[in-house]
């Protein structure tokens, strides 16, 4: 608990302000929040997230996650989730922090510990445990190189492939190695993934990206619902309708313009999709998002 609590007030000291803290270490961003947030629409992508004080609640199609100070969240695939602060005062604010994985370093670490267990069949992309000493610790000296930025410049790369090796020798190992290692069907469908988060805007034929993950449209459709919880349309649509959220707010596109921006052809179709999704029409969803102190687009 003694390494926790310098966790904790290392990341006081680096977030001082209420807010989200990009910083100058490759993939690392530190969080401060001093009041429970409202769910949160958010597209994660691959990541380690370790909270020193609070808790959040994320939800995954119809899965819950929960973790707090004992237990982080491994995102090893990017997808959709709602996400929300559930404990956080001005007295004991949410400190967090998110670590982006970089799938060259995850593959090299893999490679050095050498020949593995065939993966198994796709599992879902988000998993909680326990955070274990050894994890903590190297989380907590990546923070401290903050104060470092000579020594970080050494240290730091090594310490990300220290947390990362704990990462794959941990209980939730297997969920990276399916990502990056051989042909398994898990690293297909990131694969398929990443060229969805790139081509939403175009007309999705499933039975083309199946060709292209060199899978039957049964069995893609089946793996691509285990990692995501969602078919690959019900994806789309969510990239498509938070994409167009994002410009209506920070560019100030009318719900008609982003809806054609983001590859709708029906404003009535969008409006109804739009209102399902976020619980209200689009124009009165951006006022209300207008009206908060900062727009929330996405917290980790």
């Amino acid at each position: 608990m003694n390494r926790l609590f310098t966790l904790a007030r290392l990341l006081e000291r680096q977030a001082r302000a209420e807010g989200t803290f990009p910083t100058e270490l490759h993939g690392l961003t530190l969080y401060r929040h001093a009041k429970p947030s409202p769910p949160v629409n958010v597209l994660y992508e691959p990541a380690l997230c370790v909270i020193a004080q609070g808790s959040k609640r994320v939800m995954f199609g119809n899965r819950e996650y929960r973790y707090n100070a004992t237990r982080y969240l491994l995102i090893a695939a990017d997808v959709p989730a709602s996400a929300r602060i559930v404990a956080a005062t001005a007295e004991k604010p949410y400190l967090a922090l998110k670590l982006v994985l970089d799938p060259l370093e995850v593959g090299e670490v893999i490679a050095q510990l050498g020949p593995q267990p065939p993966p198994g069949p796709a599992t879902g992309a988000l998993a909680v445990s326990t955070l274990d000493p050894h994890l903590l610790d190297s989380v907590t000296r990546l923070i401290a190189l903050l104060d470092s930025p000579k020594d970080a410049q050494v240290l730091a790369p090594l310490i990300r492939r220290e947390i990362i090796y704990r990462l794959l020798i941990g209980p939730e190992g297997h969920r990276l190695r399916q990502v990056i290692a051989g042909n398994a069907q898990g690293q297909r469908i990131t694969h398929a993934l990443r060229w969805l988060k790139l081509h939403y805007v175009e007309t999705l034929r499933v039975e083309s990206l199946a060709k292209q993950a060199g899978m039957s449209a049964s069995a893609f459709h089946h793996h691509f619902k285990a990692v995501t919880t969602l078919c690959p349309l019900q994806y789309q649509k969510r990239l498509r309708l938070q994409e167009a959220r994002r410009l209506m707010l920070g560019e100030t596109l009318d719900a008609a313009e982003a809806s054609f921006r983001v590859g709708y052809e029906s404003p009535t179709q969008f409006n109804r999709e739009y209102r399902r999704l976020f619980g209200a029409p689009p124009r009165r969803d951006i006022e209300g998002l207008r009206q908060k102190p900062s727009p929330i687009l996405g917290v980790s």
